[in-house]
Parts: C-alpha cells; structure tokens; sequence
C-alpha cells in the first residue's frame, strides 16, 4: 500500500471522510522549532493533504500529516479549513517546478514538492475544489501556469481524449459506412448489367431460332 493510501485508510476514512489529493513536501525554509516542541522524534515525511467529508453539507479540509522516522503511524499535526486558506502561490506561471506556498489566515509555510508534476497535480485538484466548495471568499491562484487553473486541466484532458477517441471512431464508421455504400452501389450496377446481358442473350437465342 502506498503512502497515500495508507493516510487516506488510516487519517480520513475512520472519520467519513476522503481524501482527495496529497503531496509530499519538505520545506523551502528552515523552521526555527524548540527542540521541546517536536518531542525529540528525529526526522519525518510531511505530506499536504485535501480531503472532503462524505456526509452533507460536505466541509473540505486541508491537513499536514507527518510519518517520522522509524515509525509506520501517520500523524495529524495542523489543520485548515478551506474558507481559511488565503492564497496559493505557484511561484512560477511560465514553467514547471515544484515550489509552492499557501498562505493560511494563521499560518503561511513556503514548500518544494517532490516533483514538479506532484505539485502541479496538487495545485490543479486544489483549485478545482475550491472552485466547487468554498462558502465564502475564494482563495487567490497567484503565479500558478494556465493549464492548473482550468485551461488544460487533467480532468478536461481526459475529456478531449475521451472525446477524441469517440470522434475518430465516429469517423472510422463514416468512412466504413461509406465503402460498404459504394461496394453496395457496385453490386447493384454488376447485378444489373448481368440482367441485361441475360436479356439480350435470349432475344439473340429467339432469332436464331426465328
């Protein structure tokens, strides 16, 4: 079971809730803690989760979650609503990378995904839910590439291919209907010039025989 998953069985769904999207992230920016505050407990894997509660009215939340090292439990750490999120920064609109920020209403963590592609996948369901869910003010999208924020999403990728495949194969049966039409129309014409023939061979026998 991957990481992911096991967040999702382990975190969300013993609370009725589903966990949308995730991405593991570590921070751009060291984060001066007292040692008191993290427990000794060495290091960890921090994961950035979105998750919705199944029952209505559906309440959406974005979570961090940490593994530390050593242990296989996934732990809750902080907790936002998506009412409370306030800005998400893409820090590039005219190229990939894995850099992001969010920027909560008591909080703002400045993080490097573990790809380029884990974030931009992050970002694109993030916004979509936002889109869908916020009750109140919508968070900004500020330096985030077109494609995450509708233009070419995943979701309208694979609509177009969707699409796409069904049209090519619209046109497969077009072009199909088409030659049996013109192999029908070819019989037809074969079938009547033997008709013809055979008509005109028995008024030749009826001469002969005249």
């Amino acid at each position: 079971m991957s990481a992911k998953s096991a967040i999702n069985k382990v975190v969300f769904t013993p609370h009725d809730e589903k966990m949308l999207a995730a991405v593991q992230v570590k921070r751009r920016t060291k984060k001066k803690v007292p040692f008191l505050a993290t427990g000794g407990q060495g290091d960890y894997m921090t994961f950035i989760c979105v998750s919705v509660t199944n029952k209505k009215p559906c309440h959406v939340s974005i979570t961090k979650v940490k593994q530390f090292q050593g242990s296989s439990a996934f732990v809750k750490r902080s907790q936002w609503t998506i009412d409370q999120l306030r800005q998400v920064n893409g820090i590039d609109p005219n190229k990939d990378c894995a850099e992001f920020d969010l920027m909560f209403e008591n909080a703002f963590d400045q993080w490097v995904a573990g790809s380029a592609g884990e974030k931009c996948t992050f970002i694109q369901i993030l916004h979509h839910t936002c889109q869908r869910y916020s009750a109140t003010r919508k968070p900004e999208f500020v330096n985030c590439q077109s494609k995450l924020l509708g233009g070419n999403s995943i979701l309208h990728s694979a609509a177009d291919s969707v699409t796409s495949a069904v049209q090519k194969a619209s046109q497969a049966l077009n072009e199909r209907g088409e030659r049996l039409g013109r192999a029908e129309e070819r019989t037809a014409d074969m079938m009547n010039s033997a008709e013809q023939f055979s008509v005109t061979a028995q008024k030749l026998a009826m001469k002969h025989k005249c």
